[in-house]
């Protein structure tokens, strides 16, 4: 197929972007070219899914398919009791780039999440989130060309030599990907393009204060207004894959109710599962202030202190009482304060939440679990009862903790589903926060100021485009099967979304069962701790 000067569709993908973020922007006139693309497009909400995590929403977003058949549930992965960081490896279904290229189409995707390593298909790819720094790219090379031609280019802040949250840090990094994706595209002459920022979500989880919210919106708006002018594309597709709010809630600490209520069993001393020692959250300090170390014979008493009952969760906040948490937390390596926790031993349990980002429960079923205690005769019984447990649970201000609490089948289906939890748990509002930890009690003042909200955004412009479209109802599902319309590609059948009334109807078909490359183990330091950073381990 003869390629167009200019592509198609450009998709600009917003982490966590939301009309209640936006509209302030657009009223103080930070972002001048998204309010332009947004005055000029239909637009309107975009529900997530469950859980409308980043990890697994992209997935859900550039495949068409729930977690259920994609097999990305979570940040994590697990293999029995352990984990590793999911990778492309883990998505189990065909990206949208992936078949359009089965059609003729080349795309430019840079920065979409959980894409390492690369998978094949015509066009290049640059892996955003859950990659390592120095990420296996697509063609093999190409990253060294787009360093030769633009400088430098990171996946994370951090390894840009800025402070993790600063503004200079997040404008490089926002700056990395306009212009690796215009070399692309000017070297490829891309059909379809696919450009990510990350930093509009994890501004919220670092700094969220208003004069850095700012700078970040501003510097996405920059490139976005470059790259339109660079590309010229003929119909721009703006969409994120959840929102993001202020908590004003309560933290509910899962695994301590699961203790109380008999089904989890915890370890002292650094000996529960799964083995989080790699990116252990120091409850003394969080980051890279609280650093790795040989075992020692400090490690070794904050252990045995921890046989006893004098655990590190205990010691922060007693220290946190009297001002002295975080001078003290620097001096503790990450290992050490692992060692004088408690963890939950998975395998002596009957239930537990392995991950809060999986937002559900998860039983230790014998015969698919590696130590097993729920006979399986007995699994619907403990479910049920879990269910029950769960919804009827209130917090402190009287008000249920969650809004829904489900069978998985509730909200997933597909051959992948066993790598999800057994139960959904949804926050009221999201308003609550869903966390794994033991910590002496149930509740708690959530540690995090703001969090993910289940509501999006989509805005579509361009001559392509119906402007009388009703996308009322639209969610993340629909964006696939949407960019196959606006192709002519006939519709995967398999695709748990519907094409939205913004582009004509192509047909749909059924495609052969997509066979992707075994997933491969990729685990990196450098991810492990960015994860913790943001307060997703």
């Amino acid at each position: 197929m003869e390629h167009a000067d200019d592509p198609l569709l450009l998709v600009v993908g917003l982490d966590a972007a939301c009309l209640p973020v936006l509209k302030p922007l657009f009223d103080r006139g930070v972002t001048p070219t998204l309010e332009a693309l947004f005055e000029g497009a239909v637009r309107g909400p975009l529900e997530s899914q469950i859980p409308p995590w980043t990890a697994s929403a992209w997935p859900t977003l550039y495949t068409g398919k729930n977690p259920g058949k994609h097999g990305v549930f979570d940040f994590l992965t697990f293999d029995g009791y352990d984990w590793d960081v999911v990778n492309a490896g883990d998505v189990r279904e065909r990206a949208i780039w992936e078949l359009l290229s089965e059609h003729g189409h080349r795309s430019v995707v840079v920065n979409a999440p959980v894409t390492h390593p690369a998978r094949p298909f015509d066009g290049a790819l640059i892996p955003g989130m859950t990659a390592p720094e120095n990420p296996a790219c697509h063609p093999e090379g190409i990253l060294a060309d787009v360093e030769a031609a633009c400088g430098e280019y990171h996946v994370y802040p951090q390894a840009t030599g800025e402070p993790t949250g600063s503004i200079a840090g997040y404008e490089e990094i926002i700056e990395c990907r306009g212009e690796a994706f215009r070399y692309l595209a000017d070297r490829f002459s891309p059909d379809f393009g696919f450009l990510q920022f990350q930093q509009t979500d994890s501004v919220f989880h670092e700094r969220p204060d208003r004069r850095t919210v700012e700078a970040v919106y501003r510097a996405v708006d920059r490139e976005i207004e470059a790259t339109l002018e660079a590309i010229e594309p003929a119909n721009v597709l703006v969409v994120s894959d959840h929102g993001i709010g202020r908590v004003g809630g309560t933290e509910f600490r899962a695994n301590e109710f699961l203790r109380r209520e008999g089904y989890v069993d915890a370890e002292s001393g650094g000996e529960g599962m799964p083995t989080w020692s790699r990116a252990w959250r120091n409850d003394l300090l969080s980051g890279a202030d609280a650093g790795d170390h040989e075992p020692s014979t400090f490690e070794r008493v904050v252990a045995l202190a921890a046989t006893v009952g004098i655990t590190t969760q205990r010691v922060a906040g007693a220290l946190d009482r009297v001002g002295l948490k975080e001078a003290v937390g620097r001096r503790i390596p990450n290992d050490a304060v692992r060692a004088g926790s408690e963890q939950v031993d998975f395998p002596a349990s009957r239930a537990y939440v392995r991950s809060k980002s999986e937002l559900g429960v998860r039983i230790n079923l014998a015969g698919r679990e590696p130590d097993g205690t729920v006979p399986p005769e007995e699994y619907e019984r403990v479910r049920a009862d879990l269910v029950e447990a769960l919804s009827a649970l209130s917090g402190p201000d009287g008000k249920p903790v969650f809004s829904d609490v489900a069978p998985r089948e509730a909200y997933f289906e597909g051959s992948e589903i066993d790598r999800g939890p057994d139960i959904v748990t949804v926050p009221r509002g999201f308003d609550n926060a869903l966390v794994a930890g033991l910590s002496g009690e149930v509740f708690a003042e959530p540690v995090e100021s703001w969090n993910h909200k289940q509501t999006g955004v989509i805005a579509a412009t361009g001559p392509g485009i119906d402007r009388d479209a009703d996308l009322a109802g639209a969610t993340i599902l629909d964006v696939a099967p949407t960019i196959c319309a606006l192709f002519d590609v006939p519709i995967d059948r398999a695709m748990d979304g519907r094409r939205l009334p913004i582009a004509d109807s192509s047909g749909d078909r059924q495609y052969p069962d997509y066979e992707p490359a075994p997933a491969v183990r990729v685990a990196d330091a450098t991810v492990e701790e960015r994860l913790s950073e943001l307060g997703y381990l």
